[in-house]
């Protein structure tokens, strides 16, 4: 029987949706480590055929941390993803698959990593059932790298309208990470939501 490990970092992916990756992963015949994520320890790469990582970029551009935040933050509503094998060096691997994810300007948060979530788990049962036969693909282009995200990267600018930072907001993490903005020394916290019930219940879970 083969070893398969999947990490699963994004909340949505658990879902209902990992089982059905598992459930292919255990027909399978060959020896696959995939990563949802660019969460990576080198000890890894050498136990497996196969070492496989989904970045939400059109790699090489875009290397590092929270692309997809970041790219919305740009203004972006299409999103590369990339499934590739991981190498030594950060998200440098070549590539087996590049799909479109398209996110609406209205989206929050947990709505784009939802459908982003859903395209994840099609590229790696994609990737699976293509086995040997899908060859890698040498990544070409400009290199370019988002770095981590801090604190101070969720403050709201208060002599700015909502309008001009609403892609601010769609990338709040209203629980790990909401937004936030100071006046007259005192610091307030801002959580976003859609008003219908199915939003507030979907985001809260």
């Amino acid at each position: 029987m083969p070893f398969f490990l999947l990490f699963c970092t994004y909340w949505s992916l658990l879902h209902g949706l990992s089982c059905k990756i598992l459930s292919l992963f255990l027909i399978s015949t060959v020896h696959v480590r995939i990563f949802l994520d660019f969460w990576k320890r080198l000890e890894y790469l050498k136990l497996n055929k196969h070492n496989i990582v989904v970045h939400a970029s059109d790699l090489p551009a875009g290397k590092g941390f929270s692309p997809l935040q970041w790219q919305i933050l740009e203004g972006k509503n299409e999103i590369i993803l990339t499934l590739f094998e991981a190498v030594k060096e950060v998200d440098a691997g070549p590539f087996y698959i590049k799909r479109k994810l398209l996110i609406e300007s209205t989206d929050l948060l947990y709505e784009s990593r939802k459908k982003m979530g859903n395209l994840i788990v099609n590229m790696c049962i994609e990737y699976i059932e293509q086995g040997e036969n899908i060859k890698p693909i040498k990544q070409i282009g400009e290199e370019s790298f988002y770095r981590k995200r801090k604190r101070e990267d969720d403050e709201i600018d208060i002599n700015k309208t909502i309008k001009e930072q609403f892609n601010h907001f769609r990338i709040a993490d209203n629980e790990k990470f909401s937004l936030y903005f100071e006046y007259l020394g005192e610091k307030y916290i801002l959580k976003i939501y859609k008003e219908s019930a199915d939003d507030w219940t979907s985001s809260t879970n």
